[in-house]
């Protein structure tokens, strides 16, 4: 077992450095030239379309979801291990300078996320009562690669529904025994029992029943983190200008250059970044295409906002929940010990209780998230009820199995099929963001005159294999007939 995880890593690490590294950040900044730096031009509009009505089906219903809760399905997948854990590993393995070049990584990946969302939208296809979309359909539809569509999805079910929520769950289980004081293989059966029957309620429930419950538990579950790390970070006001100088001195110090460490360091921020974030991955376009809008570019900016809400935000009061306490940087481990450690020399041993609950509702708010991504994906190879209804048992039986199981494996394997995922993607989305770039000058159009947007495909000529977008009344509904008639 020892081998195989080396061997993993290494082709892992491997794959990182030479292939994945390099396309994430250079076509994150050819999107950011193309669009005009939209991810930071266009923000007030981010927060303009999130709140944005959803347009109704001709019996009065939302047409899916809306762009608010499709907005906290992908941050239920976004936010949850990456920003603990994850955060914690990246300054024990990169130091603070990790922690910059995740956050330049959020700003140039917001391109990317705004490009792969729009797109989902654009060839979402109708699912009974919702929509659903993502790098398989558009890397079908536009690119006309069905085969290659086939491919995203298979490692995307292998990434996120299994290896991703089996992290998420040893997560949860590794916290509940550190706070109990339980040792042993005991408390991880109960835990991962009791983790698969409140999955199993809730994924065989459908997507609404996901989008209902993430849209209670995300706000609560990210206010509760973002409250305890304010006051951490309160109580240490003194440290916030040292832990700055530390984040850039770390990332641009000579120490690190003249050691050979700027590598891993820019290495660690990004791979840590783009666990949590998600930004180019391929995983949040599939939430975003399951939302009704308007028009495609509404949802591109909303999952934009949910890269700065993971980053600039959760991650970043993790890493000064992390770097205030003034750790010893050279005895940190990898993991969630780190991030509990701090809180409890700044709260006291009760605050281990307060973070097993917070690491329960992100965790398994992700599970909820990643199922979601797996379905989307599984409908794409096959509609076989009998398929789906396997598949479900299998993300339960995931969830139980990561539970009680080892969890330097699953990080290792993980790591690699992310990377594999976010090539395949980018390299579509790379191909196809000619489109994207139009869809966001017919929005921008629309704005300057003063219109709320509504597009229709035949406002960019060319457009192959679009199922939805054919008329303002089938993309509004009865909402455009009332505006109508007001104005009348």
């Amino acid at each position: 077992m020892d081998t195989l995880e080396a061997w993993i890593g290494t082709a892992g690490g491997q794959l990182w450095t030479w292939i994945v590294l390099p396309v994430v950040a250079g076509l994150g900044l050819y999107f950011t030239i193309r669009s005009g730096v939209v991810q930071f031009r266009l923000i007030p509009e981010m927060f303009r379309t999130l709140a944005n009505k959803t347009p109704t089906d001709a019996a009065g219903r939302a047409q899916s979801v809306s762009a608010f809760q499709a907005f906290t399905i992908s941050a239920a997948s976004r936010v949850g291990v990456g920003n603990i854990a994850g955060v914690g590993t990246a300054i024990a393995v990169g130091g603070p300078g990790a922690i910059f070049w995740m956050w330049t990584m959020a700003f140039i990946g917001g391109a990317s996320s705004f490009i792969e969302s729009t797109l989902a939208q654009l060839y979402k296809t109708r699912d009974r009562d919702a929509f659903r979309g993502g790098p398989a359909y558009y890397i079908q539809r536009g690119l006309g690669a069905r085969w290659a569509g086939i491919l995203f999805a298979i490692v995307l079910i292998l990434c996120f529904p299994l290896a991703f929520s089996s992290l998420q769950a040893n997560t949860i289980s590794a916290t509940i025994a550190s706070t109990t004081g339980s040792d042993g293989a005991g408390i991880n059966w109960v835990v991962g029992l009791a983790l698969a029957a409140l999955t199993a309620l809730v994924v065989f429930g459908g997507v609404r029943r996901i989008a209902s419950v993430t849209q209670s538990v995300v706000p609560v579950m990210a206010v509760l983190y973002l409250l305890v790390g304010l006051v951490i970070v309160g109580m240490n006001v003194q440290e916030i200008p040292r832990v700055f100088g530390e984040i850039f001195a770390g990332a641009f110090g000579f120490q690190e250059i003249a050691g050979g460490l700027i590598g891993t360091i820019i290495l660690t921020g990004v791979q840590r970044g783009m666990f949590s974030n998600e930004a180019g991955l391929g995983s949040s376009p599939n939430a975003g295409a399951a939302a009704a809008v308007t028009h495609p570019v509404k949802q591109g900016l909303v999952q934009t906002l949910g890269v700065y809400f993971d980053t600039f935000l959760v991650c970043s009061i993790t890493a000064f929940i992390i770097l205030v306490t003034n750790p010893d940087l050279g005895s940190l481990e990898e993991g969630i010990s780190t991030t509990q450690d701090a809180l409890v020399s700044s709260l006291g041993s009760w605050s281990a209780v307060l973070l097993s609950v917070i690491i329960f509702l992100l965790a398994f708010s992700s599970i909820l998230g990643n199922y979601y991504y797996g379905e989307a994906n599984l409908e794409f190879i096959s509609t076989n009820r009998a398929l789906l209804t396997g598949f479900r048992m299998l993300v339960v039986l995931a969830v139980l199995g990561g539970s009680v199981a080892s969890t330097s494996l699953i990080w290792t394997t993980a790591d690699g099929i992310m990377g594999v995922m976010a090539l395949i993607n980018l390299v579509a989305i790379g191909l196809l963001s000619r489109i994207a770039i139009k869809l966001l000058r017919n929005y921008t159009e629309q704005r300057k005159r003063g219109l709320d947007p509504v597009f229709t495909q035949d406002q960019v000529p060319g457009l192959k294999n679009v199922e939805f977008w054919q008329d303002a009344d089938t993309v509004t509904g009865p909402l455009r007939a009332v505006k109508t008639s007001r104005r009348g």
